[in-house]
């Protein structure tokens, strides 16, 4: 039997990069010419990095997005297409729609600027998600509904998975930072939560949205900011949530009740955990993608069948593998050669302040709330 798929769906554009020289000094001041080099054209969103990294891995995966009928549109197509014409099956083109684009100008000498059209991303709901297509697909993951003006209600969202329940289908989500000043910053994020947190098995955001969602203060991530948020995300109904904390790793809490479609796609041992994994060593070239990355590292783990500890510690190792190339996903390795990088010893960073504390298991911390404690 072959393996089964992930569906990955959310936000998707083209990102259109123009390459300088670099030792370019560039001119942005309006009226100016700006001489540039070849684009670069990739594709973004947690559609593009989260759905290209798993097929890196090597995991068979299903991407679903909302496209325009126009150029750009065709561009997302013929990329997927040229890495393997069954990634695109899924993806939707709504004829009269924009397909959305970002324009990324990241000269050597200023820091990146982004010209962003959402497009059809702002009328993605639900029903763009055909399940004939999908095929059989294990897990269905989810990504930044703040940014896809549909899904900041949140009954698209508690339909999508409570669809995907009933179908027996394992739910991931996951979300992106809100600007303050979108119509993303007026809702009320809180009851969105309680509405949706219920259905989605997997919780994956990083401690900065959280933090912003709950209303709270963006702060260091020590153990008592992280165990809180989880806390709370808890109250709202989250049985697995994994924090994403940027350059100092990662943090897992479940629950003593975790979803049955977990333990069958990857076994007991999932209850009442608590664990912390500090980074691996790498050489940064950039971090765009890494928290995509991460959580395909995580879903991938989930389908080899494996536990708490290997699902976090796979998660950290595709995202310190990712950050080692400019873009996250175009070099990520197959799983094989960033495992054997583990199996032998890949050094990991110091744990942060607070954690070197907890309990050593397996190069990660185990929490006081850990059930292996």
């Amino acid at each position: 039997m072959p393996p089964r798929t992930i569906a990955v769906a959310g936000h998707v554009c083209l990102d259109v990069t123009p390459t300088f020289a670099p030792d370019a000094h560039v001119d942005l001041t309006p009226g100016a010419l700006v001489h540039v080099g070849p684009a670069v054209r990739s594709i973004g969103g947690a559609v593009g990095n989260t759905g290209l990294a798993l097929h890196r891995l090597g995991q068979p995966v299903r991407l679903i997005g909302k496209l325009g009928e126009d150029g750009f549109g065709r561009g997302v197509v013929g990329i997927l297409n040229d890495i393997d014409p069954d990634l695109a099956e899924a993806m939707t083109v709504a004829p009269g729609e924009t397909s959305s684009y970002s324009v990324v100008i990241d000269p050597p000498d200023a820091d990146r600027m982004f010209l962003h059209c959402p497009g059809a991303n702002d009328t993605f709901t639900d029903a763009d998600v055909d399940w004939d297509r999908i095929g059989d697909a294990a897990v269905l993951h989810f990504g930044y509904p703040p940014i896809m003006r549909s899904m900041l209600d949140p009954e698209p969202a508690y339909r999508l998975f409570a669809e995907a329940g009933r179908r027996g289908v394992l739910t991931s989500l996951d979300m992106t930072a809100i600007d303050p000043d979108s119509p993303a910053a007026d809702v009320d994020w809180p009851g969105w939560l309680r509405r949706v947190l219920p259905t989605v098995d997997l919780f994956l955001p990083s401690l900065d949205e959280t933090l912003t969602m709950l209303g709270q203060p963006l702060a260091q991530p020590t153990p008592h900011v992280i165990m809180t948020a989880a806390d709370r995300l808890i109250e709202l109904g989250a049985r697995v949530v994994m924090l994403k904390l940027g350059e100092h790793g990662a943090y897992l809490r479940t629950t003593s009740d975790p979803p049955p479609r977990l333990a069958a796609l990857a076994g007991d041992g999932w209850a009442d955990r608590e664990l912390y994994a500090p980074c691996f060593d790498a050489q940064v070239a950039g971090t765009s993608g890494t928290g995509d990355c991460t959580i395909a590292g995580f879903l991938a783990a989930v389908m080899r069948g494996e536990g708490p500890i290997d699902c976090l510690t796979a998660g950290t190792a595709v995202g310190g593998a990712s950050v080692e190339t400019t873009d996250a996903t175009s070099a990520l390795p197959a799983w094989p050669a960033i495992a054997k990088r583990v199996a032998e010893g890949w050094p990991r960073h110091a744990a942060s302040p607070g954690f070197d504390a907890w309990t050593s298991r397996d190069g990660l911390r185990a929490g006081p709330r850990d059930a292996s404690s």
